[in-house]
């Protein structure tokens, strides 16, 4: 069992997300969570719930999404919380993700600029050598986004952009996003079988693989 720190920003892709958690805690994870002021803003319109200003509401959405038994696996904090457990290197954290990552949050993780629990969580991933997965959501992307996700992947990071694939042939919106929910838990090395696998040209085109839902949150 591993205890992982979701971090959430005002970025559009709120869907990965909750996709992600479900993902973690379905297979046997502990997840602390913070959502910064703007993802309190786009949760609202892109999930239907209202988290609070600054997550204080979000603990109480879990057990609707996870169900009352594996919501005790996960631990929010407000934006503001800098005194949480995450703040601090001792808390032996598994790794940091912050997904999605808005532009504003990576330029300031990637100067060193702790504003909230979720950038200092992120510092923290840095200055400890633990893995930190950036989830960046934006396009087009200016020289001063590329700059900065380069800046962080020369000092650890891994940079995963919520870029879905279409070599799996995707049905649903699920689809797409497992697709990219399976990359970041293997590049966590968290066991999965969230996304469809690549299997190559020779087999026929075929529906095997293809919509596979993400692992059920056990009761």
């Amino acid at each position: 069992m591993t205890r992982y720190f979701l971090g959430i920003t005002g970025a559009s892709g709120h869907p990965y997300a909750e996709s992600l958690l479900k993902a973690l805690v379905a297979c046997g994870h502990d997840v602390d969570i913070a959502i910064t002021e703007a993802a309190a803003k786009v949760m609202r319109h892109e999930l239907g719930i209202d988290p609070g200003d600054h997550g204080e509401k979000l603990a109480a959405h879990l057990p609707t999404w996870l169900g009352e038994g594996p919501a005790k696996r996960v631990r929010v904090f407000t934006s503001g919380a800098v005194e949480a457990p995450p703040s601090s290197g001792t808390s032996l954290t598994g790794g940091v993700i912050l997904c999605p990552c808005s532009m504003g949050t990576m330029a300031r993780v990637s100067v060193g600029f702790s504003s909230n629990l979720v950038e200092r969580a992120a510092d923290v991933a840095l200055k400890e050598g633990k893995k930190l997965l950036i989830v960046p959501r934006e396009t087009p992307l200016s020289i001063v986004h590329l700059e900065n996700m380069l800046r962080l992947a020369r000092l650890g990071a891994i940079v995963l952009p919520a870029m879905p694939g279409f070599y799996h042939r995707p049905k649903t919106r699920e689809d797409l996003v497992h697709h990219v929910v399976g990359k970041i838990l293997d590049r966590l090395g968290v066991e999965n079988s969230v996304g469809a696998r690549w299997k190559g040209l020779a087999e026929p085109p075929g529906d095997e693989g293809i919509g596979r839902p993400a692992p059920e949150v056990p009761e």
